[in-house]
């Protein structure tokens, strides 16, 4: 009994400590909200960009914030002249978000445990571009970027992946586990490795 005691008395302690980590790591990084995000656990923030949160944004970063488990935290990485944008009303739990020209969230929107969403290529298909770095220390020139956009009400189950170009339409729903390389229309149910259509939804 006096160890849950003990062991409540920490958890409390470590919230407000939290608090003030991630306010102070929105403000070195520049962040941009309408109201500040309600975040369990620690965020990682490194942003080179603009990054913006809308009203009543909610976030897990860390093991004890998502029973379904998932990533140890939530990552939120944005290159230089990119934009990464969440609308109102957002969820979201321990995933990652590279963004190097744009990712745009809307309102409504909830993203399960653990999912991945990359804007960017990372390397070229390029052989010797893609080794410049690695032999010669030069940049890799030939990546590919181009922006994603969420649309609102959406939902994207746990472990999802979700790659550069892509747009979920209004309402949709991605399965979990689901790897996503091509637009999802408005009222749909998509799922798999590679993601595909699975059925309509009736219109709100």
């Amino acid at each position: 009994m006096l160890i849950k005691v003990i062991l409540k008395i920490l958890y409390l302690l470590q919230q407000p400590l939290n608090y003030c980590w991630n306010i102070l790591l929105c403000m070195n990084n520049g962040v941009e909200y309408i109201s500040f995000p309600t975040i369990k656990g620690r965020v990682r923030i490194l942003n080179l960009g603009i990054i913006v949160f809308g009203k009543n944004v909610k976030i897990n970063s860390g093991r004890n914030y998502n029973i379904i488990g998932g990533d140890i935290r939530t990552n939120i990485i944005v290159y230089k002249d990119a934009k990464f944008e969440i609308g109102d009303n957002v969820g979201l739990s321990n995933s990652t978000f590279v963004c190097s020209r744009s990712i745009i969230i809307q309102d409504d929107v909830l993203i399960g445990g653990g999912c991945k969403f990359y804007d960017t290529d990372f390397h070229s298909l390029d052989f010797e571009n893609r080794m410049k770095p690695y032999k010669y220390g030069l940049v890799d020139q030939g990546v590919s970027s181009k922006g994603i956009l969420i649309k609102q009400g959406a939902w994207i189950g746990g472990h999802c992946i979700v790659l550069k170009g892509v747009t979920i339409g209004r309402n949709s729903i991605l399965g979990a586990g689901s790897v996503l390389s091509r637009d999802i229309p408005d009222n749909e149910v998509w799922g798999g490795n590679p993601a595909s259509f699975i059925r309509k939804l009736e219109k709100n």
